[in-house]
Formats: C-alpha cells, sequence, structure tokens
C-alpha cells in the first residue's frame, strides 16, 4: 500500500505527520470518473500513450482508502491559500519504493485540485485560453519526466504546484511567474534610479522546453502580453520589473554564440545583477540534453548551443547561473 512504502521513508513520515496533523476540514477531492479521466488528461496536453496506464492507476488509488485520504489532505493543504505568492504547498517527490501510483500521484493531486485552480482563474478574470495554456504545462512535464525516467510521473511536481496555484501564468513563448523583490535585485534597481524596495510584487521569467526558438518577436510579444494581462488581472500588484534566474544568463555563452542568436539577444534584456561564483554543470546537461546525468563523453555537437555546451565542459570549463533583472 502506498502509506506503507511512504511511513518507511522517515522524511517522508515526518511529512504525513505535519499533513495529518492539520486541524482544517478536508476540501473535496474527487476525480474524474474512468470514462471521464482520459478527457481531462488529453486537456491537459498529458501525451496521448500514458493515458491507460493512467487511467489503471486511478483506479489502483481508488481501492486504498487511505491513499484516497492523503489525496484529500495534499489538495486541501495545496488550496488553502489559493493565489497567494510564496504560500504554496511544496509536495515532495516520493521515492520508488511507492511503485507507479507513487510516481504519479502528484498528477491526481492536481487533477482533484482543477474545479479550485479554474474558479479561481474565473475570480481573477483569467481568459480561458490562458488558464488552458497554463494548466497544460502538466503534460509538458508528464513527457519531461517520459524522456529522462521513462512512463509518466513530475519529475519536480514542486514546480507544476505555482501552476495550479494561480502563481504562474503562460503567456505566449514565456512563463511569468508573481515574485517578491529580493534584496539584492531591489539595490540594483534602486541604484538604476527605480523607487523600489526589497519584497515589491515583479515577475520572474522562465523558458520553457518544446516551445519553439526563444525569438526576439517572441519574447517581445509574450512581454507585451504580460503587462496587458497582470495589469488587468492583478491590479493589486504593481509589477515593474522582470527578473530571470538562468543558466541562459550566464555571460560565458557570449564566447560561443554570434551576437544575433536568440539567447544572447535574449541575455541583452537583462542588467546582470551579480555573478555566481558556484559552478553547476548539470543543469545546463539537462536543459539541452535531457538528463543532467548523461555522461560528457557522449554528448552530441549537432547545434550551436549543444557545441557551446560540451565544447566548454571539454574545455575544463564550468557553468554558472546568472541573476539579471530589467524594467517593464
Amino acid at each position: 500500500m502506498l502509506l506503507k512504502a511512504l511511513r518507511a521513508d522517515a522524511r517522508l513520515a515526518e511529512w504525513l505527520r505535519d499533513l495529518e496533523s492539520e486541524s482544517s476540514a478536508l476540501r473535496e477531492a474527487s476525480l474524474p470518473d474512468a470514462d471521464e479521466l482520459p478527457d481531462v488528461l488529453l486537456d491537459l496536453a498529458v501525451p496521448h500513450e500514458h493515458i491507460n496506464e493512467l487511467v489503471a492507476l486511478r483506479a489502483q488509488l481508488a481501492d486504498d482508502p487511505e491513499a484516497v485520504t492523503l489525496l484529500a489532505r495534499c489538495v486541501t493543504r495545496f488550496v488553502r491559500d489559493m493565489g497567494q505568492m510564496g504560500k504554496g504547498w511544496e509536495p515532495p517527490a516520493f521515492p520508488a519504493t511507492t511503485g507507479p501510483l507513487g510516481r504519479c500521484f502528484h498528477l491526481y493531486v492536481f487533477i482533484a485540485a482543477l474545479p479550485y485552480v479554474r474558479a479561481h482563474h474565473r475570480e481573477r478574470g483569467v481568459p480561458e485560453d490562458v488558464s488552458r495554456r497554463t494548466l497544460a504545462d502538466l503534460g509538458r512535464h508528464v513527457a519531461v519526466h517520459h524522456r529522462r525516467a521513462g512512463g509518466p510521473g513530475l519529475l519536480f511536481p514542486w514546480w507544476i504546484a505555482l501552476h495550479f496555484h494561480g502563481e504562474l501564468f503562460q503567456l505566449g513563448r514565456l512563463q511569468f511567474q508573481r515574485v517578491l523583490l529580493g534584496r539584492r535585485t531591489a539595490a540594483a534597481a534602486a541604484a538604476a534610479g527605480l523607487d523600489l524596495g526589497p519584497r515589491a510584487p515583479c515577475l520572474s521569467l522562465h523558458i520553457t522546453d518544446f516551445r519553439g526558438p526563444l525569438s526576439p518577436t517572441a519574447c517581445d510579444r509574450s512581454l507585451a502580453l504580460a503587462r496587458e494581462f497582470f495589469a488587468r488581472h492583478y491590479p493589486d500588484e504593481r509589477h515593474e520589473i522582470a527578473v530571470c534566474n538562468s543558466w541562459l544568463l550566464d555571460p560565458q555563452l557570449k564566447r560561443y554564440l554570434p551576437a544575433d542568436s536568440n539567447i544572447i539577444r535574449f541575455q541583452d534584456r537583462f542588467h546582470l545583477e551579480c555573478e555566481e561564483t558556484t559552478p553547476d554543470d548539470t543543469v545546463p546537461i539537462g536543459f539541452v540534453f535531457g538528463d543532467p546525468e548523461l555522461p560528457l563523453d557522449g554528448l552530441p555537437r549537432r547545434n550551436s548551443v549543444e557545441r557551446a555546451v560540451v565544447d566548454h565542459l571539454r574545455g575544463g570549463g564550468h557553468w554558472y547561473g546568472g541573476r539579471g533583472w530589467f524594467a517593464l
């Protein structure tokens, strides 16, 4: 049974105790039945080849009363602070000992939470197409999981939690997360003449996989959509700055890519806040090649970005994250 495997893990056993100690009444957390679930999964862009397995696992979950109660507890905790920045639940990944149901359990949490996030979107007046494309990122991450680990699941359930908590929206090529400005970025913005302090609302930009090139035109369109979207649907928050934390802002990329490349033109939008000093070579390998654990010697060099990542590492270099900002 699922909970027996969870209790065998000390970290997850503590997480279960914390979840069970919450005193709030359990919210309704029903899943679509076996006939309805395929349409829901397809609306969330879950790849077709995983539909039958997820329908079968839904029946396994429904036959486990403890797992059903855990689902209700997770949904209750997840939607408690719907829409509030930084208040969302960060679900832990379950270990391999929990089997296929454990690997996919968080998928069902998000599906059961759909009525709550859609109600929040309606309350904010979020257009249906924005809501649909935002929540469809769940299917993209199922595809990411399949590419790396095989089969359906979520590598980073805490990330999808942002989409289903009203904190992140897909607007064209880019995703925009409602966050609060950090101390260092606020200081840099103030030095540039902007009247902003720490914890002012801002937008964190994220670049997704499987969405075509990161062209300047696509980025301009996304930014225009974001300015209009947040001014209309979150008028109580003034988003005057966009921030980004990504290896794509590592200045070393300029050694390898031409000035008119999409990545360098994306970089040029930002004022770099500071230079990171702790290398993280697995991040670009994971984003470019699909798996951060791939051995360097076997990586292909089929395009300029792949060649940049591989040649830099083979030459003894390291890659670093970059933190930047620009005024909206």
